[in-house]
């Protein structure tokens, strides 16, 4: 299945980079452009895009107006903020706007792709750049630590990290997961990535800091 992209950006040089790059995916489709947010909707509505690559500081309408109004009118679309700014003040509107994934300009080609394809499963995915400048400003307000935890951890690892709380070993995450225990390691280095942790004692910690048992019971 293609994936069909449209680039959100009022820097032609930054449109050109990944337009060289992503047309190089063979499942992975760019089928427009747009300078500003309000010319994104309307290329939204003839274009019908999986995914909106969007930058967040335009003229005219910026990425988060843009990136809300989507949400409200086209759910099914994912948008994907790309931009470089890190900060709290940037971050967390983009998230609350309905972004399902924010990363920074400097991201790896590869992990921007990669990216791509967890949105377009509906995967959450956050730059561990922002994740990290969060969490140390805001590690008191649960409700931005639980909009956090979605936006940096796919589903999938929010049950890989959920076990790790509960002291279990990668067999035993394995076994009761119905993965291979090599997944579960993948899990495991993605999560400490992402929350930049050194090990899954800090994860341990991270998780019943976050109340990741209530998570789970509301998940």
């Amino acid at each position: 299945m293609t994936i069909k992209v449209l680039l959100v950006d009022d820097h032609q040089v930054v449109l050109q980079g990944l337009k060289f790059f992503l047309n190089t995916q063979s499942d992975i489709e760019i089928v427009g452009e747009a300078n500003n947010g309000r010319k994104a909707l309307e290329a939204i509505e003839q274009l019908k895009p999986d995914i909106v690559l969007m930058d967040l500081v335009m003229p005219v309408m910026d990425g988060v107006e843009a990136t809300r109004k989507i949400n409200e009118l086209y759910p099914a679309i994912k948008v994907i903020v790309l931009t470089s700014f890190s900060e709290q003040n940037h971050v967390l509107p983009a998230l609350r706007a309905g972004a399902v994934a924010y990363q920074l300009k400097d991201i790896e080609p590869d992990e921007l792709v990669n990216t791509i394809h967890s949105a377009f499963r509906g995967e959450k995915q956050l730059h561990p750049k922002a994740t990290n400048l969060l969490l140390s400003h805001m590690t008191d307000d649960t409700h931005v630590i639980d909009e956090l935890n979605l936006a940096s951890l796919s589903p999938r690892e929010m049950d890989v990290l959920y076990h790790i709380s509960l002291g279990k070993s990668n067999k035993q995450i394995a076994c009761e997961l119905c993965i291979t225990e090599k997944t579960v390691k993948t899990h495991v280095s993605s999560i400490l990535s992402k929350l930049e942790l050194d090990d899954r004692t800090q994860a341990a910690i991270f998780a019943l800091k976050n109340n990741i048992f209530d998570h789970k019971k509301n998940s």
